[in-house]
């Protein structure tokens, strides 16, 4: 068996996860259904990994999870704008 394409196709998977939440934030402008103590803990884990990865020379974990945290990065901060804005009106 392949172990490294096991491991990529994982990466990628992980990877893009939180995709789908994102895109149906931005087209909805809708947070009422996110949870916020859910990607603050993810965002925990993924900077764990990263850290990990870092400390085992590991471009596949480094990679999949700086991506990771990338994309949940910019999901929470449309979370805070869509909940601001939503606060305020």
């Amino acid at each position: 068996m392949h172990w490294e394409l096991i491991g990529y196709s994982a990466a990628v998977l992980t990877m893009f996860g939180f995709v789908p939440q994102l895109l149906k934030m931005v087209r909805t402008k809708s947070v009422d259904d996110v949870s916020l103590p859910m990607m603050v803990q993810m965002a925990i884990g993924l900077v764990l990994w990263l850290l990990y990865g870092i400390h085992l020379h590991n471009p596949q974990i480094i990679m999949a999870n700086l991506i990771s945290v990338s994309i949940l990065s910019l999901q929470m901060i449309i979370y805070f704008k869509y909940k601001t804005e939503r606060t305020f009106l």
